[in-house]
């Protein structure tokens, strides 16, 4: 019975990245100097626009830090330059993915210590948020 089950829900979850266009077959992100750096790969982009790539703290909620536009290699790299409140701060990052015609899904959380936030990163940072 927990067989038949597990079948439905492995189609239904296939079904679902079809529906959405985009075949995601990997997403990692890490820290690297004052930088997070995120990188996934697709198999397949059916009818893609574009991804949104979406950056939270553990307990705040998600915002759009930048898009990345389809390639011809499926191989993504994006870079967050803005990732550097306090080190050792921990991030959760997500991909919106967007296609031609308006729907949107979303890719599985990813999550990051960033541990090497230099001083002067800190402080600017901070200015910024007094700011906002």
């Amino acid at each position: 019975m927990k067989t038949k089950y597990l079948i439905s829900f492995l189609i239904l979850i296939t079904a679902g990245l079809i529906f959405a266009g985009v075949d995601l077959r990997s997403f990692t992100v890490k820290s690297s100097g004052g930088n997070v750096v995120l990188n996934w790969e697709t198999n397949s982009e059916t009818n893609l626009n574009y991804f949104v790539v979406l950056r939270r703290t553990v307990s705040g909620g998600y915002v759009e830090i930048g898009n990345v536009y389809p390639k011809n290699d499926r191989n993504y790299e994006y870079i967050d330059q803005t990732a550097f409140k306090t080190s050792g701060q921990v991030y959760v990052y997500r991909l919106k993915i967007v296609d031609n015609d308006g729907t949107t899904s979303y890719s599985g959380e990813v999550t990051v210590a960033h541990n090497s936030a230099t001083g002067v990163k800190r402080t600017w940072g901070s200015i910024k948020a007094l700011f906002r």
